[in-house]
């Protein structure tokens, strides 16, 4: 796991909109993107339509990324908390 994605965890460990993350993390939109996308692909993180509607579809992230919401799978905490 890449620093950056470590950084990107510590904020999911509760649902949170894109803008929330760029605003904290103050990453450029690419970055935050391709971190997000690189977790999503890992199965890390779970996108939301909303703060309680899961997507059960694959998600393009550099699509729709700025509408949804994010949120730490089980298996990212667990990477995230062993390191």
């Amino acid at each position: 796991m890449s620093d950056k994605e470590f950084d990107l965890l510590d904020e999911l460990y509760f649902v949170q909109g894109y803008a929330y993350l760029q605003e904290t993390l103050d990453w450029e939109d690419k970055l935050l993107m391709e971190t997000l996308t690189s977790l999503y692909q890992k199965g890390m993180i779970k996108c939301l339509s909303g703060p309680d509607e899961e997507r059960f579809d694959q998600v393009d992230i550099f699509k729709e990324g700025k509408d949804l919401f994010f949120l730490a799978t089980k298996k990212g905490l667990m990477a995230h908390n062993t390191l």
